[in-house]
This record gives C-alpha cells, structure tokens and sequence, in this order.
C-alpha cells in the first residue's frame, strides 16, 4: 500500500495501476445473476450486462464467442451462473469480468432455490396465519401496484367500482416482469406502505412462465411483504401459479377480479343487508309495541285496576277472616283450660283436709302445732286447739285416757 499526502498526492496511472495490481490478485469466482443486455459484436468477443433480479446493480461481463455458443440458447432476461475473474483497465479506469465459462440456471434447479427459501421463511413464521392482517371492511383508498396498461390493473379497478362506484385507487405502474421488476415493485410497496391514507394494497399481475413470475418469490420482495403493517393483497398469475408472495401476503386471490371482489363490498349486497337488517329492526321493534300493548291492556283489565280499593278490602276480609279465627281458637283453647282447671280444682279439693273437717271431723293439735295422734300421750290439763270446719276451739285434757 503506497502512502500519498496532499502534498504529495499519487498519481492517476499510480492509483489506476495499484488498482489492477490488487485486482489481479483476486482469483475467478461464481457469479449469478440476470442477463439485462448482450451484444455479439463483430470478432471473437461479446459483452454481457449482468443484472441482480433482487437490486438496482450490474456487472460488466466480456467472454469469448464460444462461451456463448456453449451456453445457447439464452433467451431475454436469462438467470445465469457464470465463472469469471475480475480484470481492471488502467486506460478507462472500469472493472470487467472475464467470463470462462456460462451456465443457464434451469427450472429445476430455480424450484429446488424456491423450495429451500420457502422453507427457510416458513422457519421464521413469516407464512404463519397468526401473522396475516384482517382486510378492512371498506377502505378509504385502496394501493395497486400492477403493470403498465396493463389487463390486470383494468380487471381490478373496473371490478372494484362496480362493487363500490366511489372507492378511491393509489395506482403504481411498475414493471412487473424482467430484470427492473422487482426494484420497481419494492419501491412501489415502500411507497404506498409510507401513506397514511391507503388502506389495503394489492400487488397484481396476469399470468405467466415459471421465470415471468420468479421476482414475486425473490426473498427481499417477500420479507418487505411480510414487514408491512398495511394488508397486502397477492393476486399474482392464476389459480395453479403460487409464487412466495402469495404465502406471505394477508389475503391470496386466485385472479385480479377476485381481488377487486375481496377488498371492496358489494353496494348492492350491502344495500340490501342494511334494508333486511332495517326490516328485522322494525318488526323486532312493532313485536316489543304489541306485547307492552298487550301487557298494559291485561294491566288495565285486572280487578284492583278496575277498583283501587279491592285490593284493600280483600287484605280487610283476609285479615278479618283470619281475627275470626284467631279469636275461635284463642276461646277454645280458654274452654278446654277452665274446664280442665275445674277438673283439677275438684281433684284438689277432694283430696284437701278441709273436705275431711266438712264432714264432721275436727284435728286436734297440741300447743307445740304438732298434731295429737295419741290420747295416752296426752295428759291432764294439757292446752289442746281443735281445728273444725269452719274456725277454730280451745279445750283442756280433765281425764286421763283409759287404755283398752
């Protein structure tokens, strides 16, 4: 590596030569890519313009006639892989590969990439269902990203304003085919993601060959898909084509039209839901007016509304029904009580010393209250009470009590 100041700067063929002497050391590597432009110029040479499908960059690639000749047929936009060695020209200052070999990358191989990006990408969850955005029910302005002029973009919008006469389109032509397209189609998506206003986005185009549809299943497309916040709407080829894009937009329509058909309503289907809904409301809201009806007419025809003072008289009749009651079995419960209190009183008194003494009997008991029981215990002139039937008399023991 040279050292050079600005006052001693290095020279044009200096810096021009250290460049190819740097750049001869590189050895030849693989390259692959999309073939934008090649011209067969007169003698032994041809030049090759060779196109990243994923990017807005290209390479200089010069190889021998019979390189070409070797790879033939090599149609518009081919994706090929090729075997060059950078080689650096001091004259003009441009870097140029020199082809060795060209090889056209076919179908197969193409869906063998495909399947392993698909299943890389259905790894991450970028195709999970979990991911996908609701369409909303009416957009205020819907995104297009669609060819130029092209019968895609006419099935969609004409579709669309049958369905919704009034619904408002954000239109980017893009190329939708060939080395630009998926350039062109990213920065439309970018764009269109970038407006506050639109609220769905479909990306559509007509059919095509496997190859035509490849840069809807490049994978920086699809991850920039699967980042947007906006519903995206795929409606690439027809039924039988499925490119990556199809997997990881919100909504996959087999056709344009059926695109249009899904991102917009039917006026007329909306306009007759609203006059069933708006029937259904009204009868829902006649039946509720005939049953109060109802209910208020069996109100009205009750007794208690017919006379306000029934249902106190009826509480009266109850209530007086129930005294009556009350008062019957209070005064029986009283009978039973005084003829079994009489009942008793009789039992009472049969069994009291008083109904002894009615008789005749009288008890005689000593000064002490105790009674006498013996006459030979007694003795003469001992004070005696004698209890009769009715009060009470004194006596004095004049003789003793002659033993039997």
């Amino acid at each position: 590596m040279f050292e050079s100041s600005s006052d001693s700067p290095a020279s044009v063929k200096v810096v021009t030569e250290a460049i190819k002497e740097y750049v001869d050391r590189l050895g030849p590597i693989w390259i692959e890519g999309e073939i934008s432009e090649l011209n067969e110029r007169s003698g032994v040479m041809a030049f090759i313009r060779l196109r990243d499908p994923s990017a807005d960059m290209s390479l200089s690639v010069m190889c021998h006639k019979s390189v070409i000749a070797a790879a033939q047929p090599l149609p518009a936009n081919a994706r090929v892989v090729l075997y060059a060695k950078p080689t650096w020209y001091t004259k003009n200052g441009s870097l140029t590969f020199s082809a060795r070999e060209i090889r056209q990358v076919g179908v197969g191989e193409l869906l063998a990439r495909l399947e392993a990006l698909k299943s890389l990408l259905a790894a991450e969850g970028l195709f999970d269902s979990d991911r996908k955005i609701e369409l909303p029910l009416l957009p205020k302005k819907v995104g297009l990203i669609c060819g130029r002029n092209t019968d895609a973009e006419k099935d969609v919008v004409e579709n669309a304003k049958r369905r919704w006469p009034s619904v408002i389109f954000e239109i980017r032509e893009v190329t939708v085919q060939g080395a630009a397209a998926v350039t062109e189609v990213s920065a439309a998506l970018r764009e269109l993601e970038a407006d506050a206003d639109v609220d769905v986005i479909i990306i559509t185009r007509g059919g095509g060959s496997f190859e035509d549809l490849l840069p809807f299943s490049d994978e920086g497309l699809v991850r920039l898909a699967a980042s947007c916040l906006t519903p995206i709407v795929s409606a690439i080829g027809h039924e039988k084509d499925s490119p990556l894009l199809d997997l990881v937009a919100d909504f996959r329509a087999s056709t344009p039209t059926d695109a249009a058909k899904h991102v917009v309503p039917d006026i007329n289907e909306e306009i007759e839901m609203i006059s069933g809904l708006r029937d259904r409301a009204r009868r829902k809201i006649l039946n509720l007016i005939d049953l109060e009806t109802t209910r208020l007419s069996n109100f009205r025809d009750r007794p208690v509304m017919r006379d306000p003072h029934l249902l106190i008289t009826s509480r009266a009749e109850i209530i007086g029904a129930l005294r009556e009651r009350s008062l019957r079995s209070f005064g029986g419960h009283l009978k039973l009580a005084k003829e079994e209190l009489i009942q008793i009183k009789a039992r009472v008194r049969a069994l009291s010393p008083q109904a002894t003494l009615d008789r005749g009997y009288s008890v005689v008991q000593l000064t002490t209250g105790e009674i006498a029981r013996d006459a030979n215990a007694l003795k003469v002139g001992d004070l005696l009470r004698l209890r009769l039937a009715k009060g009470e008399s004194h006596a004095t023991v004049t003789a003793q009590s002659v033993k039997e």
